[in-house]
């Protein structure tokens, strides 16, 4: 019976303990809306966040002006798009210098990329795929301001894409 109630003592320091420990909700930002918590210029559901740029950023170190990202126009292709019409879109934007649409295409061309099928307890392992490498390199170009490089990179990377 004591050993019983000496691990009962233990259990309930752990669960006060626990519940100190947690964190205070922060207060919302200024101006912020309190039924939705959204800050002024970000209507939740509409995609139109603030802040708002043209210009690739926050890729790598290099080129990480802020620590929140902007919002980046999205191509025009549709949600659904394989990797390869991303791919396209990305090389159209960075030869016509719209660094931001090529870093969100870059971006949705990778995400379409890393859909697969992975064994159990091994979602945390990286993907070896030669594309997912391909268009990382091309985003890593594109940070450190070389678009004729992510330009070459993403139009050997088209032909790997589906």
């Amino acid at each position: 019976m004591r050993h019983a109630a000496g691990w009962i003592a233990a259990f309930m320091i752990g669960v006060t303990s626990v519940a100190v420990a947690q964190p205070m909700p922060q207060s919302m930002p200024s101006g912020a809306d309190p039924a939705t918590g959204a800050r002024p210029g970000n209507e939740i559901g509409t995609g139109a966040s603030q802040p708002f740029s043209n210009s690739s950023s926050n890729i790598g170190p290099q080129d990480t002006k802020s620590t929140i990202a902007p919002n980046l126009p999205s191509p025009n292709i549709g949600e659904g798009a394989s990797p390869r019409r991303y791919l396209e879109a990305a090389r159209t934007a960075l030869l016509v210098g719209r660094t931001g649409e090529a870093q969100q295409a870059l971006e949705m061309a990778e995400t379409r990329a890393l859909d697969r099928s992975v064994p159990l307890f091994q979602t945390g392992v990286p993907s070896k795929s030669p594309l997912v490498g391909e268009i990382q390199q091309a985003l890593d170009a594109l940070g450190r301001g070389d678009r004729a490089g992510a330009v070459r990179i993403v139009e050997a990377a088209i032909p790997h894409a589906e």
